[in-house]
């Protein structure tokens, strides 16, 4: 007679953990999982790799704008402050920093990463100017990156930074139609996030217009906020200004390019933007004579009789000198040869 085959009588065990016996099999593949591998799914129970392998499959959700759905921490937002933060404390250890980085018409050609630096830059005598930048940005952060995800939300906030020291540059008194060059803001320095805060307003103004939703109180602090560049003195109403019509412009490209098919433009109409601001700043350098910004040849300018700041031949940057000051947390400019103090801004 024939012997029946062997019963075995082991219990199943979970490939991957072979010392952990599995009396439950995956609904996908019917393999034994443990209890530590198994993941629950919307019929019975899946084991961790045919988890894995289905998420592949599963497109990633995307946003209104074109950006991935983010949940959680904005942490765009959560990054460009703390950025901003250690700057303001690198501003307090090493004084210099602001004048090496702060934004100067007169500097920003031969430094153009002034134009970037300045906004994550604020006045280090007045803790308040970066308290209310920072928790500008915080709410409006926490509002526009889950909107638009957190690449468009970035290139939103730095492209409206530039367009911030843009608008100062444009924006200034060309020095050679002036009686005394030394007094117009093409030597004045500003620092601070307010131009890249005003392009995120104007971006919840234009994206709530496309949504349907109301912006009456968004109106509301826009105004009131543009209101304080013109009734207090040494506001920087002109990196206001530069800023908030950036940020129309950036969220326009956002808005118009929304639809799936068109999304890939939207990153080509950002680099536009870049261009135009580049452009603009160019332009406004061809119309200002080089010695009021070349370096090799405004360096020398004092043996000419230009006296641009009231500096020992020690300071390294002129515009260590420059007087920022801050009012209603928003950006300031002063003249060169003056102490930064908080008195300077009122």
């Amino acid at each position: 007679m024939t012997q029946p085959p062997a019963y075995d009588s082991s219990p199943p065990v979970c490939p991957r953990h072979p010392d952990h016996p599995a009396y439950v099999r995956c609904q996908r593949c019917a393999r034994p999982v443990c209890p530590q591998c198994q993941r629950p799914a919307p019929v019975g129970i899946q084991c961790v790799d045919c988890v894995r392998e289905g998420a592949k499959t599963i497109r990633t959700a995307k946003g209104v704008f074109g950006g991935t759905v983010s949940t959680g921490r904005p942490v765009v937002t959560i990054g460009l402050a703390a950025a901003c933060a250690l700057a303001y404390l690198a501003q307090q250890a090493m004084p210099e920093v602001t004048g090496r980085f702060g934004f100067a018409p007169f500097l920003a050609a031969a430094e153009p990463w002034r134009f970037i630096t300045a906004a994550f830059l604020h006045l280090p005598s007045m803790p308040m100017h970066i308290v209310l930048n920072m928790m500008a940005l915080w709410f409006l952060g926490q509002y526009l990156e889950p909107l638009l995800g957190r690449v468009r939300f970035a290139l939103l906030y730095l492209i409206s930074a530039v367009g911030g020291s843009v608008g100062v540059l444009l924006l200034a008194t060309n020095p050679s139609s002036a009686a005394d060059p030394t007094d117009t803001a093409w030597f004045g320095g500003t620092v601070g996030a307010s131009g890249a805060i005003f392009g995120l307003f104007a971006a919840v103004l234009v994206l709530n217009r496309h949504l349907g939703r109301s912006s009456a109180g968004m109106l509301a602090t826009v105004a009131i906020n543009f209101a304080f560049g013109f009734i207090y003195p040494g506001i920087s109403w002109q990196g206001h200004a530069g800023g908030f019509v950036t940020g129309l412009a950036c969220a326009g490209v956002l808005a118009a390019f929304r639809t799936p098919a068109r999304r890939p433009w939207q990153f080509a109409g950002l680099a536009v933007v870049c261009l135009v601001l580049a452009g603009l700043a160019v332009a406004k350098y061809a119309a200002v004579p080089k010695v009021y910004w070349d370096p090799q040849i405004f360096s020398a300018a004092p043996a000419r009789g230009l006296q641009p700041c009231n500096l020992s031949p020690t300071v390294d940057s002129p515009v260590d000198n420059v007087a920022v000051g801050v009012a209603h947390g928003l950006d300031v400019v002063g003249r060169l040869g003056e102490p930064v103090s908080a008195s300077s801004s009122s």
